[in-house]
């Protein structure tokens, strides 16, 4: 990997919660737990796993959209959480958010040039030549200027989050952090929109952190993906390692319900359904924290949680948090 415009290195975010009826004093959630990646200039790093995982809550904490606990967050090797508030304004011109919902995420009272000139008006663009980018950004990500007068209601889903997509690059930033942008759109729609994500990052050079769970998409955009359960990534590495020869029993079970298409390989594929509930993050298992959900589990998984290393078999770069990582073939 060339020089990364993002490291992320053990980074923790814990929410405070009220004790409950029958517990004093104050717990702590664990949404986050020591999570460590880094992504280069002009690569995806997919971020997958179950609801509740935190992946938003890892999102979030890199731009500081919520304040990390504790960790490092390096952007082009600055430190952003040693930054105060106007280091921190001025560093969001370089990282910027997409959310989930394009149309919470945009103000209704707003017309879409508006909306996108926001950015520029707030870091004191818009002067030199504002009207002329709003009409270049809105051209780049498929919308017709002459929409520019419109508010958000009249847009479609995929058309708001296009105008979210807009404003994202509006300050030419070197990362984007994409919250499940296709989740709420039609699938005849998430098409065009991963065309135009991967459109502008070889025209920008943009790195991504993609936030997803539809793993069949994942492996369509990322370079690398990295596997979360309960707080913590369990497996990382290069997206065709990961999916071609997974290691951790948590990953192949996910990658056991990505459908495929050949109606033959379909019906002789065996899926891995876990068994019980994810635990709580309030007060997760004792050393690998999916072991009260793996058929492999055994003493040493209770007392000694596993390192996300590469272990023997693997490709370079792909590592696993397993004491008895899975050698069987392919999945998908």
């Amino acid at each position: 990997m060339t020089d990364p415009v993002l490291e992320v290195s053990d980074l923790v975010k814990e929410y405070s919660g009220g004790g409950g009826l029958f517990r004093r004093g104050v717990s702590k959630v664990q949404a986050v737990s020591g999570v460590s990646f880094a992504i280069a200039a002009g690569q995806t790093l997919g971020l997958v796993g179950e609801s509740g995982c935190g992946k938003s809550s890892t999102g979030r904490s890199v731009v500081r959209l919520v304040e990390p606990t504790s960790g490092s967050v390096r952007l082009s090797g600055v430190d952003v959480l040693a930054m105060g508030e106007r280091e921190l304004r001025s560093a969001r011109r370089h990282m910027q958010f997409v959310f989930q919902d394009p149309y919470a995420s945009l103000n209704p009272r707003m017309t879409a040039e508006s909306i996108i000139a926001e950015p520029l008006r707030v870091h004191g663009r818009w002067a030199k030549g504002g009207p002329a980018r709003v009409r270049e950004l809105m051209e780049m990500v498929g919308l017709s200027p002459d929409q520019s007068g419109r508010y958000p209601f009249s847009f479609s889903g995929g058309q708001r989050q296009r105008i979210g997509i807009a404003r994202a690059i509006a300050l030419e930033p070197s990362l984007l952090v994409l919250d499940e942008p296709l989740s709420s759109l039609d699938v005849s729609i998430q098409a065009g929109i991963v065309n135009l994500l991967e459109d502008l990052q070889e025209r920008l050079g943009l790195a991504y952190l993609f936030i997803a769970h539809d793993l069949a998409m994942v492996r369509h955009i990322s370079d690398d993906v990295a596997i979360m359960y309960l707080g913590k990534i369990v497996e990382i590495g290069p997206v065709d390692s990961i999916f071609e020869a997974p290691r951790h029993p948590y990953t192949r079970a996910l990658l056991s319900s990505v459908p495929v298409p050949d109606p033959r390989v379909q019906r002789g594929r065996k899926r891995i359904v876990l068994e019980g509930d994810v635990p709580s993050a309030i007060d997760p298992p004792s050393g690998c924290r999916f072991r009260t959900r793996c058929w492999k589990a055994a003493e040493i998984c209770a007392v000694e949680e596993p390192p996300l290393v590469v272990r023997s078999g693997s490709v370079e770069g792909h590592q696993t948090a397993c004491h008895f990582p899975e050698d069987a073939p392919a999945l998908v």
